[in-house]
């Protein structure tokens, strides 16, 4: 910036007045004007030179006025004043020259976002006199605005034409500092004090040249107008400027055009014209007063053309051209904002700007070795001087490329192309395409791979690459190559290197074994001849292709060749005739010096070593020899041909052996004295093979491609780079992804499909062989790494911009981050402010040229008391953003209150569901005393101002507080105040609103110590962005010390890990991520904690091996001891010693030791326990460094048990191998009450038997087993006490035989008892009610009835006692309680009560009169029912007639209904029913058939109820009466009351027939009965019951029998 300006002003003012009235005077005869000096101590504004400006605007018309500029060292710019503007004309111009170089610019630039144009560099004369001061005089000129058109072609060149702008040029383009004085002594004469250096004087002559010729063209141009006044033709005044702009963004063309009449102006793209109608709303066209414009919408790639804008009138047409270049916003240079133009030197002597711009540009490049490949760009250069040429440079790897018969290039003066005519993998690489204009270039760079050509032989490796030939001699030469990137799917076993002498093509291998190392000693080459070479690889499948021929190289003397480079004397042929001058008198060589091994591997030893001083005239040859170290045995091992070369390669020695080494020399006069030997050189390869590399690091790049990053591996020695290989996760398949070895540790790789996931994997390459693979990356997915694929990727505007502090020129701002960062993280902000003056803002000026990446920012240089606002714009990678809205006016003036300003960018972080982080800065203005403290305030984000609560009642000193206590759900907002003495100051601004919720998937720091003892934190996110990143911190504050922490970060982990845990790393450790949705966690590290991860560290440095388990024992099935622990993890090294009583014991016959590393299991198998085996067992384990050991003690009766044990078990597993028992005999209760033994059986086959005994007696089966289900049972029907005894099973066959016993007696039986009865009890039907002709009866069936099962009646709760009239008995399955002549007394409920031995079982009925009047129950009398009459059972003969007659009775007279087989039955023809005089009944059948045969039922129904009696009817034919007796005799055996035992239990007629019975009202009486016969219940409640024989009841029975049988009528 200008220091001081000096203006001579008080001269100025007695003239001002006769200047104007002198006006008419010529330029010749005006005075200069002295001025007086002015100091300024900034830059001059338009307010500071206001006054002189009016003064000038009166004369700059009349004289030119002669300006004197002091400036100082540092002074950057200088002002240029047009008097004929208004006072815009004050501000600098010198950002619109960028002149270049100049001392007078400031040093430091690089506050600058853009960089200037790259421009070659310029050679500069840094002499003493070079920089000497001078003294010069500024003239300027004033002209006006007519006379600044019709000269040049570009607005550029018309500022040129003023006397200025030379003058500043002579001034400012040198480096050279200027000083100026001078002294105005008359008007016409000066007087000049100059010192000047010679450079500065012959440019001053030079340039006052071309500015009397410009004076003479301008006059020139003036003279022609004023002979024209009213027709001229069209002058563009200000020409069309080109434009480079982004996609999306709008530009527009200017042009000022003058003439008369006024022209009219077209606008072309590409010659071709616009048509505004044709595109709307994509053109605007306009006109205003001479200023033409052409406006191109939203701009895109199609728009990139020239534009040229046409004038004409009648006087005749002129054009200008503009360049448009439209850029994409994810190309690979990005915009760097507020770029200033550039200025250079061009071959033309003057300053000019030139934009190169790449329209059709090569993109990534694949072919094939063998194939023709070509990279073209069309290159745009604006603006276009046809004799200014640019040079076409191209680049591979950053190496400039020459033409040769591999490469061709071509330029046709718009478009660049490059050809590789035979494509070879050294042809990979990065290719720039580099045009130079000038001083000012432009690049465009893409990328070729080549891959390998197809194999000859299927399997074979790739061919090498990059032959070279290193350190060549007169009869030696090193070659050396790359190792290929594919190895046939088989290792490389090695190399075949091949020579052909020049002139030649005959190719003759050069070693007769393969050699891995990649560089190969060739000797036995013919001095002075020259030759190529070329490699092949091999593995077992077969040899590759050769590689592309070496450079040629000759045999010769290095000094040799130096002298036929520097004096060439004729043209290459391939070969070179040495000479050898005529020896004068020979003299015995001396030793050689410097002898040293150079290179030494499996195959070969190279030496080297300097000729002798001593040597005479003639040329010299070597001898070499060699011992075995700590040998005197030297042997020569050259002895046919002498060396001619001070390089040797020694071949056939002896892998692993160590060999000295020595030289001599000879000539004509003999051989010389030996040199010392070397040292003891070891026969194997000095050069390892890398080390994998590490942290491959995968980041996308574009759709296509992703950029891998990796770490040198350790110790990496000669690394010639890196193959990089990516495979789609899940395929299994590896492809190279280059093919010629990068160096550096960075890769694109290209040529990736979008949207898969791929994996990478990296090696390294030296010499001596490739590297391992470095463990795969972690997945990526192939996307586009700025947007997403989004079409605005910039950030949003910042907000929320406040003042913290004011002072009397400048203000501090803060703002808020933007809600939306556009993809990729802020790299900085721009701040722009303006004056409000009355409330009308002014022009928006920058404060900041350089990006800012704090939120905070102080603008200095304002005017006190003057009000501003502010707007912010944020900037990523792809661009600057929208500015924030204009903030509220601020007046900057003096803060001078006493309490602190409002503290800044208040944030939160780690959102939980019941707390958040909240972190803030120290107010910039800290008032008159230093901060005390925080004070933090907090309210729900709906709540009123009056709801704020401050959440601390002491100030804070830290600057950070954890807040608990919040409400899920609930959105909050905070703010903070600062605190002094003076009290407490403004607050902040709120914080954005902020929801207390755990967001799912959130994860926490979590503390880690790995098996070396290494105390580390660690932190996963499965959020993260392509651009996210890891942020640790310590205490909320940034870790800027490495020493105490380390920290790796891998994919979607990243581990900070303590060096040295210590008191010093006491603190809070968070971890935010960034460009994710506030994904953050802490750890709190306090005393207690460190001392617990001390000791955790402790314990894993010297570890125990962890067991799961402790040394226990067990039995085996064959009674085998077992001895056994099991640790939670053995590595493959872990070894196990095993100890009895303090001696080791070994594997062997007796001892099976056993340890498996996979499972952790280590055991000792014992076939059997002896009395000398009592004692202490010990297992010692041992895995690595870590080691434990557990014992077993087993002494005394502990010894005994085990060993009586074992022995049971080894008995167990004899009797196993015959039939046996799995499941011992028991007992099981069907359901059906009957009692099954049951027991479960193995290995069983056919022959097997199995006998059932009870008391030692047989028990004879129905049934044979099967044994299909293994499970053997026994049925006992009805069980009851007579079942009690022993019962006993076995199984047998020729392999052996096992038992099974079951005592059923006491106890036993009474539980077996207990459960059966309790079943009978649940299998009780619910009470029903009968009527008698004696009175009631309540009665229930069970399955069957035993004795033990006791009965007991209760009537409303009170147990009932038994008499004559009220009874209880069980008939059968029937269990009743008969009430004789009941009485009202006898209503009520009724229970009935089974007692089981341990659970009462009760049913119910109600007697109340419920369903039927009570009344019906102890009345009988009116019941419909059969008196008498009809017979059980009538046989008859067929054909005879059959009448049966019965009574009946009921009042009302009941109905009468006849049933056959259940089915209703009527009279017909056959059969006659009558019912006559309402009680008696008659059947008739006249002759009885077969069909006949039946069962017959009688229904009497009235109202008060209904009785059958039912007759069986069997009709016989007459051959049917013998077979009679046999009926009846079998079918009074089956009545007999016989036990039979099964396996499997039948449903008997007898269950069937009480099913049946229970839907009946009328239950038929059974013969046997139980009667009580006790009145006096037992303690318990439960009557005891008695089954006794009723004689009188059977007798009654057969009595009434006999009658019915009576009944029936045999009819003839």
């Amino acid at each position: 910036m200008l220091k001081d300006l000096q203006l001579m002003l008080g001269a100025l003012q007695p003239i001002a007045m006769p200047l104007q009235q002198t006006s008419a005077l010529s330029l010749q005869q005006h005075t200069a004007v002295a001025l007086q000096p002015m100091t300024l101590s900034q830059q001059p504004t338009a307010m500071d030179l206001q006054p002189m400006i009016t003064l000038l605007h009166k004369v700059k018309d009349l004289l030119p006025i002669v300006l004197t500029l002091k400036l100082s060292a540092r002074a950057q710019l200088p002002i240029v004043m047009d008097l004929n503007q208004s006072t815009s004309w004050l501000q600098p111009t010198g950002w619109d020259l960028k002149l270049k170089d100049s001392n007078l610019m400031i040093e430091d630039q690089s506050y600058k976002m853009s960089p200037k144009a790259k421009r070659a560099k310029q050679n500069l004369i840094s002499e003493d006199k070079e920089n000497e001061a001078i003294d010069y005089s500024v003239p300027i000129f004033t002209g006006r605005e007519v006379s600044v058109s019709g000269i040049t072609d570009t607005e550029e060149e018309r500022i040129k034409e003023s006397a200025a702008y030379v003058a500043r040029r002579n001034l400012f383009a040198t480096g050279e500092g200027v000083s100026v004085s001078k002294v105005a002594k008359s008007s016409s004469e000066e007087e000049r004090h100059e010192k000047k250096s010679r450079k500065v004087a012959i440019r001053e002559s030079a340039e006052r040249v071309a500015l009397k010729k410009t004076l003479e063209d301008t006059q020139a141009f003036h003279k022609k107008l004023n002979q024209d006044k009213l027709l001229h033709p069209p002058e563009f005044i200000i020409k069309p400027r080109s434009h480079t702009v982004w996609e999306k963004q709008n530009v527009k063309f200017h042009c000022t055009v003058a003439g008369w009449p006024e022209p009219r102006v077209t606008w072309y793209k590409n010659n071709v014209p616009i048509d505004v109608q044709t595109h709307p709303g994509k053109y605007t066209i306009e006109n205003r007063y001479g200023l033409h414009s052409l406006e191109i919408s939203t701009c895109d790639f199609d728009d990139t053309a020239q534009y040229r804008a046409s004038a004409m009138n009648v006087k005749g047409e002129i054009s200008a051209y503009a360049s448009l270049v439209v850029k994409s916003r994810f190309a690979k240079y990005f915009l760097v904002f507020f770029s200033p133009y550039t200025v250079g030197v061009t071959p033309h002597g003057y300053a000019s700007r030139f934009e190169i711009s790449f329209v059709d540009k090569f993109d990534v490049a694949f072919g094939r070795e063998g194939e023709t490949m070509s990279l073209g760009c069309t290159v745009v250069i604006s603006p276009d001087i046809k004799r200014f040429k640019p040079d076409i440079e191209w680049y591979r790897n950053g190496v400039l490329i020459t033409p040769s018969k591999w490469v061709q290039m071509h330029w046709t003066g718009e478009r660049a192309s490059l050809t590789l005519t035979h494509a070879n993998k050294e042809d990979e690489g990065l290719y720039t395409l580099r045009v130079v204009m000038g001083e000012y270039y432009e690049e465009y760079s893409g990328y070729v791979f080549v891959r390998d050509a197809d194999a000859e032989i299927p399997g074979a490796p790739g061919a090498p690459l990059d032959v070279q030939c290193l350190d060549a001699n007169k009869d030696y030469v090193i070659v050396s190559w790359k190792q290929p990137a594919v190895d046939g799917g088989n290792p490389i076993l090695g190399y075949f290197i091949d020579r052909c002498e020049v002139g030649t093509t005959h190719w003759t291998q050069c070693n007769e074994t393969p050699v891995k190392f990649a560089r190969f000693p060739v000797t036995g080459l013919i001095e002075g001849r020259s030759y190529i070479f070329r490699v092949r690889a091999v593995n077992k499948a077969g040899i590759s292709l050769p590689s592309r021929v070496s450079e040629p190289v000759a045999a010769l003397d290095p000094a040799d060749r130096a002298r036929l480079r520097s004096h060439p004397s004729a043209p290459w042929t391939g070969q070179i005739i040495v000479t050898e001058e005529e020896p004068a008198e020979g003299v015995v060589p001396g030793p050689p010096t410097d002898l040293q091994v150079i290179e030494a591997t499996k195959n070969y030893v190279v030496l080297s070593w300097k000729p002798p001083g001593q040597r005479g005239h003639e040329g010299i040859m070597y001898f070499v020899e060699k011992c075995v170290a700590g040998t005197e045995e030297w042997q020569r091992v050259n002895t046919e041909i002498p060396v001619k070369s001070p390089r040797f390669a020694v071949f056939d020695l002896a892998e692993g052996k160590s060999y000295c080494f020595r030289v001599r020399c000879c000539n004509s006069a003999g051989i010389g004295e030996p040199s010392e030997a070397t040292e003891a050189t070891v026969v194997d390869d000095k050069l390892d093979i890398p080390k994998p590399p590490g942290r491959i690091m995968p980041t996308r790049n574009t759709d296509t491609s992703v950029v891998v990053t990796w770490t040198e591996p350790p110790d990496a020695k000669e690394l010639v780079g890196y193959y990089i290989e990516s495979s789609v996760v899940g395929s299994g398949r590896w492809e190279p992804c280059n093919n010629n070895p990068v160096k550096g540790t960075r890769f694109i790789c290209h040529g990736l499909t979008n949207g898969e996931k791929y994996i990478f994997r990296v090696r390294a390459v030296n010499a001596a062989g490739l590297s391992e693979f470095s463990q795969d990356s972690e997945p990526i997915e192939v996307q586009a790494a700025i947007g997403g694929g989004l079409l605005h990727a910039a950030p949003s505007p910042p907000y929320d911009i406040t003042v913290l502090e004011s002072v009397r020129d400048s203000m501090v701002l803060g703002w808020k981050q933007p809600k939306v960062t556009g993809g990729t993280e802020i790299t900085g902000y721009y701040v722009n402010y303006r004056e409000v003056i009355g409330g009308v803002p002014g022009k928006w000026m920058e404060a900041n040229i350089k990006a800012i990446s704090e939120r905070a920012y102080r603008i200095q240089n304002l005017k006190e008391n003057m009000v501003y606002q502010f707007q912010v714009a944020a900037a990523n990678l792809a661009g600057v953003g929208t500015p924030s809205l204009p903030s509220q006016p601020f007046k900057c003036e003096e803060w001078t209150i006493a309490v602190p300003g409002p503290p800044h960018d208040v944030t939160y972080t780690e959102v939980r569901k019941d707390s958040l982080v909240l972190l803030w800065k120290e107010p910039v203005y800290t008032g008159r005393s230093p901060i005390a403290g925080y004070y933090i305030d907090m309210k729900e984000t709906e709540a009123k101002e009056e709801h704020w609560r401050s959440v601390n009642e002491k100030p804070l000193q830290k600057k950070f507080l954890k807040i608990g206590g919040l409400t899920e759900g609930v959105s909050y907002v905070f703010r903070v105040r600062a605190t002094n003495q003076a009290g407490v100051g403004k607050p902040s601004n709120t914080t954005d609103p902020v929801i207390a919720e755990t967001r799912p998937g959130t994860k926490e720091v979590v503390v880690n110590v790995d098996d070396n003892g290494v105390i580390s934190l660690n932190f996963e996110c499965d959020q993260m962005s392509p651009n996210s990143k890891f942020v640790w911190s310590k205490n909320y504050e940034p870790i800027e010390d490495d020493s105490r922490l380390d920290i790796d970060t891998k994919g979607g982990k990243s581990k900070a890990t303590f060096k040295d845990l210590g008191e010093d790393d006491l603190g809070i450790y968070s971890c935010v991520v960034t460009d994710t949705d506030g994904v953050s966690s802490s750890y709190t590290i306090d005393e207690e904690e460190m001392k617990r991860l001390l000791a955790l560290s402790h314990e894993h440095k010297f570890p125990t091996v962890p067991l799961v388990s402790e040394l226990a024992v067990e039995i085996l099935e064959k009674g085998e001891v077992r001895f056994w622990l099991q640790a939670e993890k053995l590595s493959g090294n872990a070894k196990a010693n095993f100890v009895f009583n303090d001696k080791e014991i070994f594997n062997g016959e007796k001892y099976k030791m056993k340890v498996d590393q996979k499972t952790g299991l280590v055991e000792m198998i014992m076939d059997k326990l002896e009395d000398k085996d009592e004692g202490t067992y010990t297992f010692q384990l041992q895995d690595g460094k870590a080691t434990n050991q557990s014992s077993l003690v087993l002494i005394g009766d502990v010894f005994k048990k085990l060993k009586d044990e074992a022995e049971f078990q080894r008995k167990e597993w004899h009797r196993k191998q015959g039939p046996h028992f799995v499941d011992k005999l028991g007992w099981e209760v069907t359901d059906d009450c009957n009692v099954m033994l049951k027991c479960k059986v193995a290995n069983i086959k056919k022959e097997t038997h199995i006998v059932w005994y009870k008391d030692d007696r047989e028990i004879m089966v129905d049934e044979e087993h099967d044994f299909k289900d293994g499970v053997c049972t026994l049925l006992i029907s009805e069980f009851s006490k007579k079942d009690t005894g022993t019962y006993e099973v076995i199984l047998k066959d020729d392999r052996g035989k096992d038992t099974s016993e079951l005592k059923l007696t006491d106890t036993a039986f009474a539980d077996l008892m207990n459960e059966v009865c309790r079943r009978i009890a649940l299998s009780a039907t619910d009470l029903k009610i009968q009527s008698t002709a004696e009175g009631i009866r309540l009665y229930s069936f069970v399955t069957y009835y035993v004795e033990d099962l006791r009965v007991g009646w209760v009537h409303n709760d009170t147990q009932i006692r038994f008499t004559d009239r009220v009874k209880t008995g069980v008939t059968g399955e029937q269990i009743w309680l008969q009430i004789n002549e009941p009485t009202p007394q006898d209503k009520g409920k009724y229970t009935m009560e089974l007692f089981d031995g341990k659970t009462a079982h009760k049913k119910m009925v109600d007697l109340s009169g419920q369903g039927r009047p009570f009344i019906l129950l102890i009345s009988p009398a009116y019941r419909a029912r059969v008196l008498g009459g009809l017979p059980d059972v009538v046989t008859i003969q067929e054909g005879k007639a059959l009448n049966l007659s019965c009574t009946v009775w009921g009042d009302p007279t009941p109905e009468v209904s006849w049933l056959k087989n259940e089915k209703s039955f009527v009279s017909d023809a056959n059969c006659i029913l009558k019912f006559e005089s309402g009680k008696n009944v008659n059947f008739t059948i006249s002759a009885v058939s077969t069909l006949d045969s039946g069962k017959y039922s009688l229904v009497v129904k009235n109202k008060y109820g209904t009785e059958t009696s039912d007759v069986t009817v069997i009709v016989i034919s007459v051959s049917g009466q013998a077979d009679m007796a046999k009926h009846a005799a079998s079918v009074q055996g089956q009545s007999q009351n016989n036990v039979t035992l099964s396996k499997k239990k039948k449903a008997t007629t007898a269950s069937k027939q009480h099913k049946e019975g229970e839907k009946k009202d009328f239950i038929k009486p059974h013969v046997d009965e139980i009667i009580a016969t006790e009145e006096t219940p037992d303690p318990k409640g439960i009557s005891t019951v008695e089954k006794k024989k009723d004689t009188k009841s059977n007798q009654h029975t057969a009595k009434k029998t006999d009658e019915k049988a009576a009944a029936a009528e045999m009819v003839p």
